[in-house]
C-alpha cells in the first residue's frame, strides 16, 4: 500500500492506447551560459523564448497553467566537465556551462506515472490533475537525481481545465486505488503540451 509520502516524479509507462514505452526521447539543448536550476530526472519541462529547456515553474491548474513551450518530461543530460570528461547525468546541476544536451520525453501521448499529494479514489478516473506544488532547484535530490514533485489529492480532481488527465491507476501489491497516496497514470492534456496546443513560444 502507498500510505507514505515518497514522491519521484513523473515516470513513463506506455502509450496511450497500451504499446510499451521504448524509452523514446528527443535532445534540447540547455542554455551554455548556465541556467540557474537543478533539474531532476522527471520533471516537467518547457522549451524558453530563447529555444533552450527550463523547468516549469507553474502547477498547471487553471489559473496558473504550464507556458505554450511544455514539451514533456526530462529523464537526464549529458555535458563536459572542467576535465574535459563526457558525462551522463541523471540531473541537470543548476549553472553548469558549455553544451548541455537534455533528454526528455516529448511525446504528447506518453502515460506517465506519479504519487498524489493525499488519496485518489476511482472517481477520479477522467478528471483533470495538476502539480501539488511548483517545482524549482531544489524540487529533487542531487543524491539520486530524481524529481520529487508529485500530484494534488484526489480532493483537487477537477472538470476544469489542467495539466494532466487521469487514465488509470497503478495496481500492484505495494499500491492500490484510494491509498493515502496514490499512485495514478496520467497524460498531458492537450492544452498544456506543446506539441498539441495551437500557442507557440
Amino acid at each position: 500500500m502507498a500510505s507514505t509520502a515518497s514522491p519521484y516524479g513523473f515516470k513513463a509507462v506506455n502509450e496511450l492506447g497500451g504499446l510499451p514505452y521504448a524509452g523514446s526521447t528527443r535532445t534540447f539543448l540547455i542554455d551554455p551560459a548556465g541556467y540557474n536550476t537543478n533539474i531532476f530526472n522527471g520533471s516537467i519541462v518547457a522549451i524558453n523564448t530563447s529555444g533552450y529547456i527550463n523547468i516549469v515553474t507553474t502547477n498547471g491548474d487553471n489559473s496558473t497553467p504550464f507556458p505554450a513551450g511544455t514539451i514533456g518530461v526530462f529523464v537526464g543530460c549529458s555535458y563536459y566537465n572542467a576535465q574535459g570528461q563526457l558525462i551522463f547525468s541523471q540531473y541537470y546541476p543548476a549553472n553548469t556551462t558549455g553544451v548541455v544536451q537534455a533528454f526528455v520525453i516529448d511525446d504528447d501521448r506518453t502515460v506517465f506515472q506519479a504519487q498524489s499529494a493525499g488519496s485518489v479514489t476511482q472517481a477520479a478516473l477522467g478528471a483533470n490533475l495538476y502539480l501539488n506544488a511548483v517545482q524549482s532547484t531544489s524540487t529533487g535530490s542531487t543524491t539520486t537525481g530524481n524529481s520529487t514533485s508529485a500530484l494534488v489529492a484526489g480532493s483537487s480532481a477537477q472538470t476544469a481545465a489542467a495539466a494532466f488527465r487521469v487514465v488509470g491507476f497503478v495496481n500492484s501489491t505495494t499500491s492500490q486505488v484510494g491509498d493515502n497516496f496514490t499512485d495514478v497514470l496520467i497524460k498531458f492534456n492537450p492544452s498544456f503540451h506543446s506539441y498539441t496546443v495551437a500557442l507557440g513560444i
